[in-house]
């Protein structure tokens, strides 16, 4: 069966005629039940429910009829499970759709389910115990990134046209990069969380989608950004609709080129080959493209997050066990997890708390400094996505936490300084490495400018489209 077209055409199509929604539902439905036995993207379903509700008259919204998906993660979708990927949390079932689904469904939209995470999105790549391992359509013994990896595989493959995601080091681009998807990571207060107040990582986690065309991530955007009366944060208005922004011409940009993480290694050799390759391109479109050095130590950047991310997860757990009336069992969380847990409930302190938010700040300062022209610095900053190609599946696993230790960090060394600033950056497929896997390109913009970059995705998809799906995988 062909894949489904992206999110914008089957809206257009629906509301000129062309399409029926319940048959574009049951086609989604379909791929998912065809393909999902060997890639296990989607967590929960509500397949009869989803047909229902077209049977009975969807909202006359942008998405009427379009099939989504929602990342199992602090977005609840009313009557399914919310397990945030934990045992912990594994009878959770929510009576009410969180803010985002909301937005989603007063669109038209028709949500069929729920996608695969790691516990409390805490890894790079989608292995659990409790929602088992997401898959790469590309090589079933690859990674599929995470924590959004069942969001990503559920696109990549056409079970839906988008899926939403949410990103708190990388969580968005990451595994956009390593499924061949565009990943566009908002900035800090764009999308209210509501009605999670902390939603994992405090002050450096947002929600948004992923996409397989720019034009869907600009939709997706205009019908959920916008704080809530009294959400603890809040992103400027933008001049225009994001659909309006991301189809303007960016300009001739200054560029900075970056192939280390700050004060990091250089990323492996078959990345930075897609990246000098984006460079050329971005080169030949008129940009000016200089190479510099992030102006960010990686100890702060990666130190500032895990400190915020390691109070969250404290208090997350300790409210869950308040809630239930019942102190922590041994199979409540992964080892990993709980090795987290114990280390942050003994070592971080409120004072941590605090020099971490300062430390957040002075980061967003410097990249702020150097993500203004008029500074003498860039109107976007350009680098991989990931430091390393696609990993296999266990080089992150979160029952062996030793291989977390070694080896997570690598893989959000160039995304997560992004979630300490707030900054908006997004992943777009520009290459593939020697095993023919996608290789991810990250341009990164200051506070407020998701439009330059969906206007920069824009003429880059105009002038090197990518593939927009993966082939389909053999049972």
């Amino acid at each position: 069966m062909a894949a489904l077209d992206d999110a914008t055409g089957i809206a257009r199509a629906v509301r000129a005629g062309e399409a029926d929604p319940r048959e574009v539902v049951e086609r989604a439905i379909a791929r998912i039940e065809e393909l999902d036995g060997t890639l296990n993207a989607v967590a929960h379903s509500r397949f009869e429910e989803a047909l229902a509700e077209v049977d009975a008259g969807l909202p006359d919204g942008p998405l009427r009829g379009v099939p989504v998906l929602v990342k199992d993660l602090y977005a609840d979708v009313a009557g399914l499970p919310s397990t945030r990927g934990s045992r912990l949390w594994a009878d959770h079932v929510p009576a009410a759709d969180s803010e985002l689904v909301r937005r989603y469904r007063a669109a038209g939209a028709v949500v069929l389910g729920t996608t695969n995470v790691p516990e409390l999105g805490l890894n790079a790549s989608t292995e659990g115990a409790l929602l088992g391992t997401c898959r790469n359509p590309r090589d079933t013994g690859r990674s599929t990134g995470g924590s959004s990896g069942g969001s990503a595989v559920a696109v990549a493959t056409g079970m839906v046209p988008v899926a939403t995601a949410s990103d708190g080091g990388g969580s968005i681009r990451i595994p956009a990069a390593m499924n061949g998807l565009f990943g566009l990571k908002p900035g800090r207060g764009r999308v209210s969380p509501a009605p999670y107040p902390s939603l994992l990582a405090g002050p450096v986690s947002v929600h948004h989608a992923l996409t397989t065309t720019v034009r869907d991530s600009a939709l997706l955007l205009d019908l959920t950004h916008g704080s809530l009366p009294g959400d603890a944060f809040g992103a400027p208005t933008p001049a225009a609709s994001w659909v309006e922004l991301a189809a303007r011409a960016p300009g001739r940009l200054r560029v900075g080129l970056a192939v280390a993480p700050g004060d990091g290694e250089p990323a492996h050799p078959e990345v930075l080959a897609v990246l000098r390759s984006a460079a050329d391109l971005l080169s030949d479109l008129g940009h000016d493209v200089v190479e510099t050095v992030l102006d960010h130590a990686l100890a702060d950047s990666q130190g500032g997050g895990a400190a915020l991310m390691g109070a969250g997860l404290v208090a997350a757990v300790d409210a869950r066990l308040a809630e239930l009336g019942r102190g922590l069992r041994e199979d409540d969380l992964e080892p990993f997890t709980r090795l987290l847990l114990e280390h942050h409930r003994s070592t971080t302190t409120g004072a941590d708390v605090v020099r971490a938010l300062e430390t957040a700040q002075r980061v967003g300062w410097r990249l702020g400094r150097q993500l203004s022209r008029a500074d003498g610095g860039f109107d976007v900053l350009l680098s991989p996505t990931l430091a390393e190609p696609v990993p296999a599946l266990g080089v992150l696993d979160t029952a062996r936490p030793e291989t977390i230790w070694e080896h997570a960090g690598r893989y959000a060394a160039f995304t997560s300084v992004y979630n300490l600033t707030g900054q908006p950056a997004m992943s777009l497929p520009l290459g593939t490495d020697a095993a023919g896997l996608p290789v991810g390109v990250q341009v990164s913009a200051d506070l407020g400018r998701e439009g330059l970059l969906l206007a920069l995705a824009t003429q880059v998809e105009a002038a090197a489209p990518w593939q927009r799906h993966a082939p389909t995988p053999e049972a």
